[in-house]
């Protein structure tokens, strides 16, 4: 176990009720979990980090499909916090999607924000994490949905039900104060210093020092088939992953089901959850698992580590493991066509019980870039003549002092604009070798795009290869979406959506924009409301690779945005 001591930092403390798993219909629960400054020792050495329940990665949360939650956040440290419920939609009800001056303002020190978290038709693993600067390094856990069984015959699962579920959680690891780490940053204006380790299920490995005798173990009986729930909560990179001598077949991401997908690795993206089944038909022993990084960018640095887990075969009184157990075979770094092969390969499951709706006459086509960027360095606030930044449609996305939800419900001028652009504003070679330097620079600005309500949208995220071409791992608050095509290169209004898959694609809140590459989403707009888009890389989020939609309500009293409750956190 990991050493502990107390000692005061930064670090946010809170209380956060939430649920447990029900055995009845979907119903309302309150639970509390304590989010606590915790002493751990890891690599070496010892440091706070902000932790629920002395846990890192904090507690998973068991739900039923349509269930509701009731979250009480304390704040009782030095520094803001608000929690994001990733992948939930809260239908009508933003208020508590939680990212910072979007959806509402931090919960202060000393002060409470409870929180309704309310599941609709998500069925699978989703996960909570911070969405202030980068405190979900460690604050974040698993939310795991079962399946309500009063329509469905069995377990409600569309496969066998498994002997076991586990929650498989990735994640980053610095030396250093995560807070130390966003301000030198922040004060550089450069890249961040890279993590020092990964971890699973918070532990990183047998190839790092100090962590031998700790590292995550799973047990499992030979002949049984296990449900893995992997989440990806680095806050910068992208993973494969594997598990030695066996292979992995995926079921579901995102909280929704998927066609059965046979697979020797995955490649997860940071926000990303993806089901799969492991079948222990290997003879019984010790095989490790293993992820490590895809990095696609050139001339970026980044932690070219790898983090091991044990899968250990119960075979009685003989639980040491062999000098050398097996490692899996993990593509190299920059691997791009490894990691688009898995991804372009995901299928909804599209039968009768689990249905798909695939917006076809599209009323709202928008296109959108997102690039790495660069601003001058004014005042000497960085180290030189320039700082790194990132953009959508050429603007750099500047967070407001008051949250953009709460400027819009009650019509306070000034907060936001609304001429997020629908298209490009400068057309030029986006994936081009060299594009011209000029194009570094974007604007700074706080636009969102207004949509009607019911409308279909379809964007098309072009990535672009200013500064340094990489991968784009996209998330939507509020909505899942289709992915209905990706490529390389510059997309085609004419040509490429010839060839959308408009029959069974992967319905996801988070997708990987292929380094120089496009994908092409599509969602129906019936949730009214405020909803964040932003990169996950948190690096592209703080430089502003981010906007905002504005979902108006419709005409019924069931397409209205629900009331802001009294206790909302001021600004």
């Amino acid at each position: 176990m990991w050493s502990m001591v107390k000692v005061p930092v930064f670090q946010i403390l809170g209380f956060i009720l939430l649920s447990s798993f029900l055995h009845s219909q979907a119903s309302v629960r309150h639970h509390t979990f304590v989010v606590e400054d915790t002493p751990y020792t890891r690599l070496c050495s010892t440091k706070n980090i902000l932790t629920v329940n002395g846990q890192f990665p904090g507690p998973t949360l068991y739900v039923k499909k349509g269930d509701t939650i009731i979250v009480d956040v304390y704040n009782k440290a030095n520094y803001n916090i608000t929690i994001h419920w990733h992948g939930v939609k809260q239908p009508r009800n933003p208020w508590s999607d939680g990212p910072e001056y979007i959806t509402q303002c931090p919960i202060r020190s000393g002060e409470r924000f409870s929180q309704k978290i309310i599941l609709s038709d998500e069925e699978g693993t989703l996960w909570w994490h911070a969405h202030s600067d980068w405190s979900r390094a460690t604050v974040h856990g698993a939310v795991v949905i079962y399946p309500n069984q009063n329509h469905n015959k069995g377990s409600g699962y569309p496969f066998p039900k498994p002997h076991a579920d586990v929650p498989i959680i990735f994640s980053e690891w610095w030396k250093k104060d995560i807070v130390e780490v966003y301000n030198e940053f922040q004060r550089t204006g450069t890249d961040p210093n890279i993590s020092d380790a990964y971890t699973i299920n918070g532990q990183p490995g047998h190839l790092y020092p100090c962590s031998k005798s700790d590292t995550y173990k799973l047990t499992v009986d030979q002949g049984k088939t296990y449900l893995l729930r992997l989440i990806n909560a680095a806050v910068e990179d992208i993973l494969f992953f594997a598990i030695a001598n066996h292979q992995l077949t995926v079921v579901g991401t995102d909280s929704s089901y998927t066609k059965p997908l046979k697979t020797d690795y995955i490649t997860i993206s940071p926000g990303q959850t993806i089901d799969v089944l492991l079948e222990t038909n290997q003879p019984p022993s010790h095989y490790y698992m293993a992820a490590r990084v895809y990095s696609s960018a050139e001339g970026v640095d980044f932690d070219n580590t790898t983090t091991t887990a044990m899968l250990q075969y119960n075979i009685g009184n003989n639980t040491t493991p062999p000098s050398n157990p097996p490692l899996p075979y993990l593509p190299f770094y920059n691997d791009t066509k490894a990691s688009v092969n898995f991804t372009g390969k995901l299928r909804s499951l599209a039968n009768e019980d689990h249905p798909i709706d695939v917006p076809v006459n599209i009323s709202s086509k928008l296109i959108f870039t997102v690039s790495v960027n660069t601003f001058p360095c004014e005042n000497d606030s960085c180290l030189g003549p320039t700082r790194l930044s990132a953009s959508m449609n050429n603007i750099s996305f500047s967070l407001p002092s008051t949250d953009i939800l709460k400027a819009y419900y009650n019509n306070i001028s000034g907060v936001y604009g609304s001429q997020f652009p629908s298209k490009p504003p400068l057309v030029f070679n986006f994936t081009a070798e060299d594009p011209p330097t000029y194009l570094n620079t974007p604007k700074k600005g706080t636009e969102v795009r207004v949509v009607e309500y019911n409308s279909t949208v379809e964007i098309v995220l072009q990535g672009t290869n200013l500064l340094a071409g990489t991968d784009h791992p996209m998330h939507l608050h509020g909505y899942s979406f289709y992915v209905v095509g990706w490529g390389f290169g510059n997309f085609d209004k004419e040509k490429d959506p010839l060839g959308y898959n408009l029959v069974d694609p992967p319905l996801q809140n988070t997708i990987a924009v292929p380094k120089n590459g496009w994908a092409a989403i599509r969602f129906k707009a019936n949730n009214p409301g405020v909803w964040f888009m932003h990169c996950h890389l948190d690096r592209h989020q703080t430089w502003g690779m981010d906007m905002a939609f504005i979902v108006k309500n419709g005409q019924g009293p069931d397409e209205q945005m629900l009331p802001p409750p009294s206790y909302m956190p001021p600004c």
